[in-house]
């Protein structure tokens, strides 16, 4: 008879098969709410946004519980997974419905191959990316409608995300809500984390191309050395043989 299948396999099999079908969702929500913020939608349309907001957090919702169910030890894998939990609970909280995207990240990261460096590089990239832009979108619907806020405006708010993922900071664009603000410290953190991420791809390259180098001079100088014991083998019988002509062989 075959052996049943564990409940660990089970649940491997199902994260395997809702990967994708996840991250097809975290990108129609993104969708959704950018198309939400940018055009600050009112009415039908905003109501039709948020249906589909409502949509992916509910599928998301389904996920996690398909996971706890099929988790061989449900309370070890309820701790494991809180911030899965926050990613479900805490949009709630609007900005933090973007917690969501940490699964195309995740998807990003898996796709890059089993080259590290490579690896490291998309996962830097596209959080990068994901960050600046997600950011944007919440500050501009945090500040919108906030009274003497500077950021009323998609592109005042990718210029005061990217000027502050960078910790540049202007100064003259910044969040007035207190929304806004715990969206610039989320942000702030983020920014530190993926530079400290970016020095270290870049040590590590620099240490792989002087151990490269260190390599290609190693194997010169035993090339080299090769050659020079060809040389005094080479030399060496020929005075053999002219010691042998002359009668005074060794």
């Amino acid at each position: 008879m075959p052996s049943e299948i564990s409940p660990g396999a089970r649940l491997r099999a199902w994260e395997r098969a809702a990967e994708w079908p996840l991250a097809g969702a975290a990108i129609v929500f993104l969708g959704a709410y950018a198309w939400e913020v940018l055009t600050n939608a009112q009415g039908a349309a905003k109501e039709t946004a948020e249906l589909v907001i409502g949509a992916v957090w509910a599928l998301f919702g389904l996920d996690y519980l398909v996971r706890l169910v099929l988790a061989p030890n449900r309370g070890r894998w309820f701790l494991r997974h809180l911030p899965d939990l926050a990613i479900i609970v805490l949009p709630i909280l609007r900005p933090l419905r973007l917690l969501r995207l940490v699964t195309l990240v995740s998807i990003m990261q898996r796709s890059a191959g089993t080259a590290l460096r490579g690896r490291i590089t998309l996962y830097t990239a596209g959080s990068a990316a994901l960050l600046i832009f997600t950011s944007a979108l919440a500050v501009l619907d945090a500040e919108r409608h906030e009274p003497g806020s500077s950021i009323q405006s998609f592109g005042q708010a990718l210029w005061w995300a990217l000027t502050t993922i960078t910790t540049v900071g202007y100064g003259d664009t910044f969040p007035l809500s207190t929304q806004g603000r715990f969206i610039a410290a989320l942000l702030m953190i983020g920014g530190v984390a993926l530079a400290g991420v970016v020095t270290a791809t870049l040590a590590s390259w620099i240490v792989s191309l002087v151990e490269e180098e260190n390599a290609e001079q190693e194997a010169a100088t035993q090339a080299q050395v090769a050659a020079l014991q060809q040389q005094v083998s080479e030399l060496s019988q020929r005075i053999d043989r002219l010691l042998e002509e002359r009668g005074l062989g060794r």
